[in-house]
């Protein structure tokens, strides 16, 4: 009896994919750091919302940079184990969305990231406001 190819794998793949071994923000993080992009900051949005556990923020020097950045951070995504993240905003690379799970990140260029300003209001302390 003939034995069937296992499609899940090329002829030239010998391992099985494995899972991630480095946590996600710190992947998000190098990769951005990697990539160039400028004023990178995360915020830890643990408890604040049940969207993901940390936030990042970060900016392209022009929308072709922003789109690079996009794309570096979605092959390093996948390098490390996590799949491919939904996207959103790539055609026009004003301000990319990739949503990784547990970190979402928002790449804009300097101006449209002036104009929405959001990790100020993700920032907030929002213990303040419970009675």
């Amino acid at each position: 009896m003939a034995t069937l190819p296992n499609p899940s794998f090329s002829s030239s793949d010998t391992t099985p994919p494995t899972a991630p071994t480095r946590p996600l923000i710190e992947v998000v993080l190098d990769c951005l750091d990697d990539a160039k992009a400028e004023e990178t900051i995360a915020v830890d949005i643990t408890g604040k919302s049940s969207l993901a556990d940390h936030m990042v923020v970060t900016s392209g020097r022009s929308q072709r940079h922003v789109g690079a950045v996009a794309d570096q951070l979605v092959t390093a995504l996948r390098d490390a184990g996590y799949g491919k993240p939904r996207i959103e905003g790539l055609p026009h690379c004003d301000w990319v969305l990739v949503d990784a799970g547990d970190v979402i990140v928002h790449i804009f260029r300097p101006e449209v990231r002036e104009f929405y300003n959001i990790e100020k209001m993700w920032q907030a302390d929002f213990a303040a406001d419970a009675h």
